[in-house]
Parts: structure tokens; sequence; C-alpha cells
């Protein structure tokens, strides 16, 4: 019987595997996921970027598990042959309006040990030409990376190391008894005295699943990207965003460098209408119907209805789409984007209609459940799953 089974192949639950494995190398560890492969979701479908922590509150478990867990990333991937590139990041003000809120991100980044400066438009235009602002935050410490290259690496390293990673096992039922949980799928079962549930987007519905009630519930969104063209790509030299309207809970379109070289533009944020809606034509009436009728997310729409309508719009226009990023590089045309792929980001919503801001873990006897972890969650992953590991192996 193993002695912990984690649910969830995306990088939180395999980091904190491997976390597991490197604190208690004799641990008996098995992770399950419903998909054929690892990372088939917000894993494998985020911009790929390695944060800093450059925007969240210091002391928050987000900022301190963001800066040590991006050193922890970069050293695994020089350890483990994964290519990453330290290429830089630029926040742009794109108006004098947005000064103040330019120079809070940078105290908070100061008071997380982020290396960050302010810089001036000519500055800017030194970094980026192509970018227009009236001053930025230049972040040169910030990097990308492939997560879903990473989440491989984890899988090879588990099984290497003699644990069980098991693909196409939907969990269907968890049944507590005295000393061991049982987590059963419509062909097989496996018996564990332990369970960490990394399941991201059904995170909320596996702690129902296990009898429990879960502090807030997981409500999809849906970040749609383009690309440049490659002719267009010199546009962008590394990653430039925008100031965030503290107002709104999501970052705003930005451009983003890939590891393949590629450039992104995006996302938008509009609400899925399943939890793996990645598209508009993907409907699951009992999902879309859970989330529309669950008074927290009603609260929160009716907080934020002009900018989701904004966001909507943006979905199904191009033209809104690429004025928001004229915003930071003037010059970009229709013609320069194409529509490339979109992810779902799993979001824990209170029943009071408040975005759940931090990282939040819920501990329910011999069941674990990382009930909240969006961004910079894959930059943080090997922290989080230390900080895991340790209340699992020490509680």
């Amino acid at each position: 019987m193993p002695d912990i089974c984690i649910i969830g192949g995306g990088i939180v639950g395999l980091a904190t595997a491997y976390a597991i494995s490197q604190k208690s190398p004799d641990a008996n560890l098995i992770v399950v996921e419903k998909e054929p492969a690892p990372a088939k979701h917000q894993s494998g479908r985020n911009s790929g970027v390695l944060h800093t922590g450059i925007y969240y509150k210091p002391g928050s478990l987000k900022a301190t598990t963001c800066r040590t867990g991006k050193r922890a990333m970069q050293e695994f991937c020089q350890e483990h042959a994964v290519p990453f590139e330290i290429c830089g990041k630029v926040i742009v003000a794109t108006d004098d309006f947005e000064i103040p809120r330019l120079d809070a991100i940078l105290q908070r980044g100061h008071a997380n040990g982020v290396d960050c400066h302010k810089i001036d438009s000519q500055q800017l235009r030194e970094i980026e030409p192509h970018a227009r602002g009236v001053a930025a935050i230049h972040v040169p410490e910030a990097g990308i990376v492939n997560y879903e290259s990473v989440c491989e690496r984890l899988v090879t390293r588990l099984r290497e190391s003699g644990h069980e990673v098991r693909f196409n096992f939907r969990v269907a039922q968890i049944e507590r008894q005295a000393r061991q949980v049982i987590l059963k799928s419509n062909r097989d079962h496996i018996t564990a005295g332990r369970i960490i549930n990394c399941a991201g987007l059904y995170s909320d519905h596996l702690v129902r699943l296990a009898g429990g009630n879960p502090v807030a519930r997981i409500v999809p969104f849906r970040g749609e990207y383009y690309e440049l063209r490659s002719e267009y790509r010199h546009l962008c030299r590394h990653l430039i965003y925008p100031v965030p309207d503290p107002k709104f809970p999501f970052l705003g379109v930005h451009f983003t460098r890939m590891i393949d070289g590629g450039v992104e533009c995006g996302p938008n944020a509009v609400l899925a209408l399943a939890r793996e809606g990645y598209d508009w034509t993907t409907i699951r009436p009992g999902e879309l119907f859970e989330a529309l009728t669950y008074g927290g997310f009603q609260r929160m729409a009716f907080k934020h209805w002009k900018m989701g309508a904004g966001e909507v719009w943006r979905s199904l226009s191009k033209s809104a789409f690429v004025a928001a990023l004229q915003k930071l590089i003037p010059e970009i045309q229709s013609e320069h984007v194409v529509r490339c792929r979109a992810g779902v980001r799993a979001q824990a919503v209170t029943a009071r209609g408040d975005l759940v801001d931090d990282f939040q873990i819920q501990i329910d006897g011999r069941i674990s459940h990382v009930l909240n972890a969006p961004s910079p969650a894959a930059t943080a992953s090997l922290e989080i799953g230390r900080v895991i590991a340790d209340g699992v192996l020490n509680g």
C-alpha cells in the first residue's frame, strides 16, 4: 500500500511528489492523473514565465514560495537539462495616471527582494524599442521556461526513484477509513495512508467527494492568446507587461517571449463554459450551471461586470484585442497576430464574491487539499511541494 497518493499530474502535484521523495526517500508514493500524459491543463497551457514575486503582498505564501521556488526551479532545470532563459521583463506605465500604481509595485518588489528598478521612457526604448510608456519597471531576473517539459522530467525522476505515476486514472469515489483512504476509479482502486489533492480545476469537487466542505469554490476563467507572426517577432525582445488595474483581479494582456522563440500576446479573462472549456463551443451544462448559480460568482460578476464585458468583447473581436495590445506596442496591427491556444485558470472564489488571492491549502485529516494555486504556482511549485511535504511528513 502506498504511503501517500497525490491526485493530479500537473506541476504542483508532480512537484509535491518530488519534494516528498527528496525529503523521505523511503516513502512509497503514487501519483494519479486522469489524462494520458502530464500537464494537459493549467501546467501546459500557461505563458511559461519564471515569475519573480514582484506583485505579491510581502510575507504572503505567494511571495515567499515564488522567491524560493524560482531559484529551485532554475536549479532543477540546470540539473536536468530543461531549457530556460533569464530574459528580463518590463512593466510599463502608459500614462501618468498609472505612475502611483507602478511605484507601489516597485515597493513590493524591493520588499520581496526582487532585482528591479524604475526606468524612464528613453531607457524603456533601449530595452524594448517598440514599446511605449512614460515610465517602467525593469525586472532583469524574470525568465521563461516550458513547464510541460518540467513536468515530463519530474515524471521521469519519480519513476527512476521507484515511484509510480499512473495516467488514465480518474477519481470517482473517495472512501475514508480509520488508517487509510481508498480512491476508486471506474475500473480500479488505490489504497493509501494519506492523500494530497492537487487536482487544479476540480480540486473543490474532490473536497466534496471526500465528504468535506471547500472554503471556496473554483470558477474557471479562460485566457485566450494570439501570437506574433514570425516576421514580426522582433517587436518584442523580452517580456512586456502592463501596470495591473487593482480593481480587476487579472494582470491584463501582455507580450511573452516563449522558450521556443515565439511571442504570445494575451491572455484575456472570460468565464469558461466548462472547467476545461478552451473555446466558446465547449460547454458542460452542469459545470456552467454550477458556476452561474454560485452566489460567490454572482457577487463577483456584479462587482466587475463592466470590465468583464470588456474581456468578453476582446474575446469575440480581434480588433478589440489588438487595440489592447497597442497600448504597449502601438505599431501592432491586426495582420501581425494570429489566434493560438487558450488556457483555463482555476480561480477560487469565496461565497462573498472575493477572489482568493493567496495560495490556499486545506487540511482535513488524512487528506490535504490544494484549493487555490493560480499564477505564480508553476514558478513556485517546487517550494509549494516542499511546504506540503513538510506538513504531511511532520503532521
